[in-house]
């Protein structure tokens, strides 16, 4: 378990995952959908609902995809930084 990790792909990697899991609730603001499955979410954690989604905006969505990503990216190859340095030979 102490092989090298590359720093850029484990950053895409993970910018890609968190990237796409935000495209995918910004496609369900998007469709309408938001509502009932962040309303179904709580419901299934006994959760009163109480939050309210607002309507689908561009720019917002952009937003929140680039900021998710570029977190996901900078995550990835911190992980994999430390990741290298605690397994050096």
């Amino acid at each position: 378990m102490g092989a090298h990790i590359s720093v850029g792909k484990a950053g895409l990697v993970l910018g890609t995952i968190a990237g796409g899991w935000h495209l995918c609730w910004t496609i369900l603001v998007a469709l309408g959908l938001a509502q009932p499955f962040i309303d179904f979410v709580f419901w299934i954690h006994f959760i009163k609902p109480v939050y309210v989604i607002e309507p689908f905006e561009l720019s917002r969505a952009a937003i929140l995809l680039i900021v998710t990503a570029s977190l996901g990216f900078i995550i990835g190859c911190v992980f994999a930084w430390v990741w290298n340095m605690a397994h050096r030979s």
